[in-house]
């Protein structure tokens, strides 16, 4: 999947059979921070730690974003969360294309 046809995915009623990480950001797309954060919210690798970084970003936690970063070897960007999330997809979608 790519990043347009994720983008286009958001339409629907239903996320994309797609890689966890993708449906987490179709979710908090769709105003669905829970749903989004359930889906991470054990998850330990570095993709769902940038996840969930960015959901506690967004909902302004930003101490528990800070730790979340960490955990996933980044620092909080200087962008708008809009551009992260759209980092966000594009990483992951990308990473769904080179499979």
């Amino acid at each position: 999947m790519n990043l347009s046809s994720f983008t286009e995915s958001l339409k629907a009623g239903t996320p994309p059979d797609e890689s966890v990480y993708l449906k987490a950001l179709w979710y908090d797309a769709k105003d669905d921070w829970k749903s989004a954060h359930n889906l991470v919210d054990k998850m330990e690798d570095k993709k769902a730690c940038w996840i969930h970084a960015y959901l506690h970003r967004k909902e302004g936690d930003i101490w528990n974003a800070d730790y979340w970063y960490n955990k996933a070897g980044k620092k909080r960007p200087a962008v708008s969360l809009s551009e992260e999330w759209e980092q966000l997809a594009k990483a992951f979608t990308d990473e769904q294309s080179s499979l």
